[in-house]
């Protein structure tokens, strides 16, 4: 699939089958899901910042029709509205970039997040003027992705894969975040196999 182009269907492959060996506890297995994994996501946010367009929502509905871009997602939304636009994008095969911010703080950052299995929050600064680009969307896609990293955890290499596919079940495109997983997979690999 990922060869053909159909970017939506390897990400679903990869990530049915990388949660198939995340309940097997085939560490090596995983590892090697994630470089497809992570090339299929890479695929999907390029797609949809090779738009160009970017769209500034402050309500949803359930009809609205889902474009290829970027989408930041601003209050009264949340993240939640946030997670249902990446997740009907990806059923209807749109690829999409989104970010959800919240209100703006005392200092003047904006918060923002996603929610999925765990919530990542982390603050950025607004772009120049509050006038959006693609590379403050990136830069803000980013940022939550490194707080999310800061947010693995566990005493063995085995808890912080499972915290590291929660995290990835809320920042899926991430690349630092999949090639963590693969990395932690690996040493988790080691461990098992050690006397």
């Amino acid at each position: 699939a990922l060869h053909a182009g159909q970017y939506f269907e390897a990400e679903r492959l990869s990530r049915d089958a990388l949660e198939k060996a995340h309940q097997a506890s085939d560490y090596d297995r995983m590892a090697r899901i994630t470089l497809p994994l992570q090339e299929a996501r890479r695929q999907k946010r390029m797609q949809a910042v090779d738009t160009g367009r970017i769209y500034r929502i402050n309500e949803m509905h359930e009809d609205d029709p889902v474009e290829a871009g970027a989408y930041l997602v601003e209050p009264m939304l949340v993240g939640a509205n946030g997670r249902d636009l990446r997740d009907r994008a990806d059923t209807l095969g749109v690829p999409v970039l989104v970010v959800v911010r919240e209100p703006r703080t005392r200092l003047g950052f904006w918060p923002i997040v996603m929610i999925g299995p765990v919530t990542v929050r982390t603050t950025v600064d607004p772009p120049d003027d509050d006038e959006l680009d693609m590379a403050w969307m990136l830069a803000a896609g980013e940022a939550l992705g490194d707080a999310a990293l800061e947010m693995v955890s566990g005493a063995t290499a085995e808890d912080r894969v499972d915290s590291l596919m929660d995290l990835l079940g809320t920042i899926g495109d991430h690349e630092k975040l999949i090639q963590a997983l693969a990395e932690m997979c690996r040493e988790a690999e080691a461990d098992v196999a050690a006397p």
